[in-house]
């Protein structure tokens, strides 16, 4: 049978642990001690400036849905004049030329407003003459005619005095030229259909309505 500790046993024992217990706190310190000196003497980020970026190549005439932005975080310095921010509304805004992928969009990027009135949607299509579209600014108001390739067919008219909105440079030596308009859905509809059989061709008019 062991004998209990004496006093002088467990006077030592509680010295032992609080000796290490001391260790112990003193370690925790130290670490903490560097970890915050070393935090107060790196530097502090570089601010940056949310703003919105094309996710993707887009086209000129096009109009920006929600996955074709997101945000871009840059140095104050190098944010262009003009840039668009998080939360800025382009459910109305057109695209005036293309845009590549990771571009910020700034509004010179855009058609001034109302480039699209409401009730409206921006309507892209082909003619055959790129010579044409030359002679087009943006904001004129053209007629829209669908032709026939052949000889006993007339030229229907398929819109009258709708506006240009875009006029996007080429991305590839394609044939022809891309206008963009601003018109109804009802006519968007007979222009789809036009364009299927026939060929689009338009006349500039001093319709100002």
């Amino acid at each position: 049978m062991t004998n209990p500790p004496s006093l002088r046993d467990l006077f030592r024992h509680l010295l032992q642990a609080a000796r290490w217990h001391r260790r112990l706190l003193a370690g925790v310190a130290a670490a903490a001690a560097v970890y915050f000196a070393l935090h107060a003497l790196s530097p502090a980020p570089p601010p940056t400036v949310a703003v919105l970026a094309a996710a993707r190549d887009l086209a000129g005439g096009a109009v920006p849905e929600r996955g074709d932005v997101r945000t871009l975080e840059l140095p104050p310095a190098v944010v262009p004049t003009g840039a668009l921010r998080p939360g800025a509304d382009l459910t109305s805004r057109v695209l005036s030329g293309p845009v590549r992928a990771g571009e910020p969009l700034t509004d010179a990027r855009f058609l001034g407003p109302p480039a699209v009135p409401d009730g409206s949607l921006a309507y892209p299509f082909r003619i055959d003459d790129a010579d044409i579209s030359a002679l087009l600014r943006v904001g004129d108001r053209v007629n829209l005619y669908a032709a026939t390739s052949t000889a006993s067919g007339t030229a229907g008219l398929l819109a009258r005095s709708v506006p240009v909105v875009a006029l996007p440079t080429p991305r590839t030596a394609s044939a022809g030229a891309l206008i963009v308009v601003a018109t109804s859905p009802e006519t968007a509809t007979r222009l789809a259909q036009a364009t299927a059989n026939s060929r689009i061709t338009v006349a500039l008019t001093p319709d100002t309505s």
